[in-house]
């Protein structure tokens, strides 16, 4: 259980960063840029941890199926990129995919 709470530090660190890229301006502002960088790591270094027990390809599925649903949230309320249906859709399948992995499939560690 303990690398599922570093698996959800890693995404949390990835939104922080892709949030952060996107206020970057192509890295021409330097504290957002910073925070993109030191977001970038800590989220690679907690995903490192949390992959010694979950599978690579069921992590990653589960890191970029929440980031992908969290970070079109971030852009909807803060940067005003309001998803239209069919990507509404295409994220309910995302989340339901990541719903299945983690409740149905054999090969997460609970």
């Amino acid at each position: 259980m303990k690398n599922f709470f570093f698996l959800g530090i890693a995404i949390m660190f990835e939104i922080i960063a892709t949030s952060a890229l996107k206020k970057s301006e192509q890295f021409t502002q330097l504290i957002p840029s910073i925070i993109t960088i030191v977001g970038y790591f800590a989220a690679f270094y907690f995903l490192s941890f949390a992959i010694r027990t979950i599978p690579v390809g069921i992590a990653y599925a589960i890191w970029s199926g929440v980031g992908i649903v969290l970070i079109t949230i971030i852009g909807a309320v803060f940067f005003k990129q309001i998803p239209d249906l069919p990507a509404i859709i295409g994220l309910a399948l995302i989340m339901a995919g990541v719903i299945v992995i983690n409740v149905f499939s054999k090969t997460t560690a609970h």
